[in-house]
């Protein structure tokens, strides 16, 4: 039996399987008190931090389409539109309840305001291969392969080799 879920359940249940999958992972969670935080999910391993902004989509025709952007609605009419950039979160988990799987995409990827991404599952019709996103590259969260935010101290010791004494 399917359930409908508001758009609001569908992030509650988004944010709670990318939590079970990152717990999985071996990576601590913590999330943020309140609802006026850029990110849904703090997660932690080996030392890092990362800010993860959590997206529910629904695949069709081989496509994951995530939006990157939010609305801040005021009686129910859009106040602001937010767009996800690396300045306020590092990466963007997309729960995908056709296939009941995460991905993770780093928001260096996002650029400057994107509003949309797509992750293909699988090969295009047309067989377009430039400019396409592979969903298996997105399967797992790197933080090793990321460069520390600003704001989180200590920096780790590979960041600080090559510094000259102060």
């Amino acid at each position: 039996m399917e359930i409908s879920l508001t758009t609001k359940g569908k992030g509650d249940l988004a944010e709670l399987k990318v939590a079970g999958d990152l717990l999985a992972r071996g990576y601590r969670i913590a999330i943020p008190y309140g609802e006026d935080w850029d990110f849904d999910l703090v997660v932690y391993r080996e030392g890092r931090f990362a800010r993860i902004q959590v997206k529910h989509a629904a695949s069709a025709n081989n496509v994951v389409v995530v939006k990157c952007r939010s609305h801040s609605l005021t009686n129910g009419k859009v106040r602001r539109v937010k767009h996800y950039t690396a300045r306020t979160v590092d990466w963007i988990a997309i729960y995908d309840s056709s296939t009941d799987e995460c991905f993770y995409v780093p928001t260096r990827e996002l650029g400057e305001g994107k509003s949309m991404l797509h992750l293909r599952l699988g090969p295009s019709r047309n067989g377009q291969i430039a400019k396409t996103r592979n969903a298996d590259d997105y399967r797992d969260l790197h933080l090793e392969d990321e460069v520390e935010p600003a704001g989180f101290e200590p920096a780790t010791s590979r960041m600080q080799t090559g510094r000259s004494p102060s």
